[in-house]
């Protein structure tokens, strides 16, 4: 295709998985986008060598290299959000603890920002386990906590999602299995570097333990997120 920022498209579809970072530098990974995703464009000309971009699915802002962004393509038609009521979500979440178990059957390391695989952080696993279901979660732990219907401990089900951090914020996420267990992307410092599975109830292993202190609460996935269409259109 030719010079993308001349053109007056707007949205656009990933031809391949994308990173996306914090800042114009491409310092800072924040999310990656999976081929097929849809993002919309800034207005960044005053950036050299690299674009401003919003990921449809989430509303999740990035910056994307200039060569990164010759790789897109326009949409055939603007992004259209699934439409999925709690019942529809039910019957969809075997779909998304089974690709957790695939990922974590994979090689795989922590990667803070990883969206895609085979490495991931804990929200960027429990996003893309989701969207493999057809179903969509904002991007990062604090935003999918309010995202869900919060229930107790002692209501808890497979599919569910537990969130973890300190009083003030919620800073990591798992999926509940059942019978106690969750499984999660967790980090060097306290975790296994990697996805694992640990429990609310046997503590004896250490990062259990180091996350049962952590615990915030539990949430209920209710519908599939819809774009807000707000942000960096112009």
């Amino acid at each position: 295709m030719g010079e993308l920022e001349i053109l007056p498209v707007r949205e656009y579809v990933c031809g391949e998985a994308l990173n996306l970072y914090k800042t114009a530098d491409l310092e800072g990974l924040v999310t990656q986008a999976a081929a097929g995703r849809h993002l919309r464009l800034a207005d960044s000309s005053g950036a050299a060598t690299a674009r401003q971009v919003v990921l449809c699915e989430d509303d999740y802002p990035g910056w994307i290299g200039i060569t990164e962004a010759k790789t897109l393509t326009p949409a055939d038609r603007p992004y259209q959000p699934a439409q999925l009521d709690r019942a529809a979500i039910a019957a969809r979440l075997p779909e998304v603890i089974a690709f957790t178990r695939r990922a974590m059957a994979t090689p795989n390391t922590y990667l803070w920002g990883g969206t895609v695989g085979p490495n991931y952080d804990c929200s960027g696993l429990m996003q893309a386990a989701f969207a493999s279901a057809g179903i969509r979660l904002p991007r990062d732990s604090y935003q999918q906590e309010a995202f869900t219907q919060p229930i107790g401990w002692d209501e808890l089900e497979p599919g569910d999602l537990i969130f973890f951090g300190t009083p003030e914020r919620t800073k990591h996420v798992a999926l509940y299995l059942g019978q106690g267990d969750y499984i999660h992307s967790s980090g060097v410092d306290q975790g296994r570097n990697g996805i694992g599975i640990d429990s609310l109830e046997n503590l004896a292993h250490p990062v259990s333990a180091a996350y049962h202190r952590q615990r915030r609460r539990a949430g209920r996935v209710m519908h599939s997120y819809c774009p807000s269409r707000l942000g960096l259109e112009g």
